[in-house]
């Protein structure tokens, strides 16, 4: 993580995090950064696991990205038990979040503090949210968005020594029902105080001036999980719509054509290529 983000930073770009549920959408990811010859982040939210298990999406994701042509990063989403974090980090990602963006202020920090000293025996790099990003991981309730406080945000980077930040600036997890609004004045002064490279949580449904705004501002990873799901179910709608005998050979290839364009669409929107 820390080699994208640093090539994130280098080249005042973001690298985009896409969220995988099955093979299809890595294959689909992966080529797409191959083609693009772009780093990319592999990632997965604990609250997805009831769907996609890690003990089976881990090792493939892994592989993924030893086997690339590009470097990819392997993380863990919205971690919410030191359990899953240690399994992932034993598994072989390479950073891991710990959202602990609900509790207080002071919890989270020590949460935090908590995660970094384990992450760090193993090389692995930590993202902490501050602030509420609306909307809904996985199948947890949604929640209200609560934009990042600038004061708080360095003093929870000086503290926690954190290798990036998710911030809310009015996004939110999901599809949007309307187009949001984003805080850039938010963004903008804590670009101005943070050091820490700055993520983007909730990306699907945001415009490609947005995209280019907020990165204008910091924003060094940004994630992607409903447009690549929404694109395999709809590929794989579109197909056994369409035929009268569907098969699992052509069906597979087709979802993960779907996941590719889509992946393949936010990053050169992420790179301006």
């Amino acid at each position: 993580m820390t080699e994208v983000l640093n090539w994130a930073t280098d080249n005042n770009c973001a690298a985009g995090a896409f969220s995988v549920g099955n093979m299809e959408m890595i294959m689909g990811a992966v080529k797409a950064a191959e083609e693009t010859n772009t780093p990319i982040i592999l990632q997965i939210a604990e609250k997805r696991m009831k769907q996609s298990p890690l003990h089976l999406m881990a090792p493939m994701m892994v592989s993924a990205a030893k086997n690339a042509k590009v470097p990819v990063a392997v993380h863990l989403d919205h971690g919410l038990t030191m359990e899953c974090i240690k399994e992932a980090i034993a598994y072989g990602f390479t950073s891991v979040m710990l959202d602990a963006s609900l509790f207080p202020f002071e919890e989270n920090i020590a949460y935090t503090k908590a995660v970094k000293a384990e992450a760090d025996k193993y090389g692995a790099t930590v993202e902490a949210e501050l602030g509420v990003v609306g909307g809904n991981e996985g199948d947890c309730a949604k929640h209200e968005i609560l934009c990042t406080d600038p004061v708080k945000a360095k003093i929870f980077c000086d503290e926690t020594n954190v290798d990036c930040l998710a911030v809310a600036i009015g996004n939110a997890h999901g599809n949007y029902p309307v187009l949001p609004e984003l805080r850039f004045d938010v963004l903008e002064e804590i670009y101005k105080t943070v050091k820490t490279p700055l993520v983007l949580h909730g990306g699907t449904g945001i415009t490609r001036e947005m995209f280019v705004k907020a990165i204008s501002l910091g924003i060094r990873k940004i994630n992607i999980a409903t447009a690549s799901f929404d694109a395999l179910a709809n590929a794989a709608k579109d197909y056994t719509f369409t035929q009268e005998k569907p098969d699992y050979f052509t069906l597979s290839p087709k979802m993960a054509e779907a996941v590719y364009e889509n992946v393949k669409k936010h990053i050169r929107v992420f790179t301006n290529k």
